[in-house]
């Protein structure tokens, strides 16, 4: 009998024309986990003002970072299939399923269903945990298998954030990025022609933590010091999962205190967790700072908000306000490391 294993992504138009672009918005934006409001009002909103205003604007977004071969999401995501098939052998059948668009998660769950497998191991490729992306993700895959006659046995791997291959693998790809000088060992050495580094972490309504916190009793979110240690009642706290993620690359990374911040990138308005990415960039440029470096831990396939948003927008907002350049850390995308990481994560070693 073999193993599924269904690796979930966020998901990517079909093309970067403004109707697959407005389709996947579409999809997208109608999930009630993503936009938690009541859904009368989030019918009107979603498809009234922002699919209509927003589709033709996102569509030129997506020409900029759209290749030969097509979306570079779609593209990395097939690669870690590929690879991770390979690692696992022929008792493993791998799958790949987006949350919105092609490939849907259901079309990746019946060709494991055909292949009969005899147990099942989702991975939302997603090291932090949000109600809006693993939370969705899951519920998808397991309101499409509740509909089987047979039910196989189901592990989810709900966040991976604090899983040491998953940070090697990120301590890997960023070794390239230091100055290749002898005694690094010492602290910051190795990160000195950078002035600063900013981990960016999607953004979420700061409501979505208040009621992830909720779960696990009232008040018990402060959106403050409560997320500077993981505790039993933040665990699956989007926030603390991110400073958390920080605070293990820093460590591995050898980044001196003082030089480095954690922000949240993608808002839409001033209810979004804080501090910002464009407006740290911005302070930073204009107190001087020249050359800034940027991680983005909680993409594990660069796409539109890692090439784009950091690479290009934040670039020509650091230099319009005095800086000099933004580097972007590449994402893991298919990294030998992190296919091992998913490797161990699936035979749960």
């Amino acid at each position: 009998m073999k193993t599924g294993v269904l690796l979930i992504n966020l998901g990517t138009p079909d093309s970067p024309k403004t109707a697959d672009v407005r389709k996947y918005l579409s999809q997208f934006l109608n999930d009630p986990r993503v936009i938690d409001i009541n859904p009368v009002g989030r019918f009107a909103l979603v498809n009234g003002i922002i699919v209509p205003f927003r589709s033709s604007k996102s569509a030129k977004l997506y020409q900029h970072i759209w290749t030969k071969e097509g979306s570079p999401l779609l593209i990395y995501s097939l690669r870690m299939k590929d690879l991770l098939q390979k690692a696992l052998g022929d008792t493993y059948v791998v799958e790949l399923g987006m949350r919105y668009q092609q490939p849907s998660i259901e079309t990746a769950l019946n060709a494991l269903r055909l292949a009969q497998v005899e147990n099942i191991v989702i991975i939302p490729l997603y090291p932090q945990y949000a109600s809006s992306s693993t939370g969705s993700s899951v519920e998808e895959a397991l309101r499409i298998i509740g509909k089987w006659e047979v039910t196989p046995s189901i592990r989810v791997v709900s966040k991976f954030y604090d899983n040491p291959d998953f940070i090697a693998a990120c301590v890997d790809v960023a070794e390239k990025y230091k100055t290749p000088t002898q005694g690094n060992a010492a602290a910051g050495k190795g990160w000195d022609k950078y002035d600063y580094i900013i981990f960016s972490y999607h953004g979420l309504p700061e409501r979505h933590i208040r009621k992830g916190a909720a779960h696990y009793g009232a008040n018990s979110c402060t959106l403050g010091t409560c997320c500077d240690t993981i505790t039993d009642k933040n665990q699956y706290c989007y926030r603390a999962n991110c400073f958390a993620t920080t605070r293990q690359l820093v460590k591995a990374l050898n980044i001196p205190e003082g030089k480095y911040e954690t922000t949240f990138q993608s808002r839409l308005d001033d209810k979004w967790i804080k501090p910002y990415s464009d407006k740290t960039i911005v302070a930073k440029a204009k107190a001087g700072m020249k050359r800034i470096l940027v991680f983005s831990p909680a993409f594990v396939a660069d796409c539109l908000e890692t090439i784009y948003e950091i690479g290009t927008e934040y670039n020509e907002l650091f230099k319009e306000h005095g800086g000099e350049s933004v580097e972007l850390v590449a994402s893991l995308n298919d990294n030998k490391l992190w296919i091992e990481a998913l490797r161990k994560m699936v035979v749960g070693k």
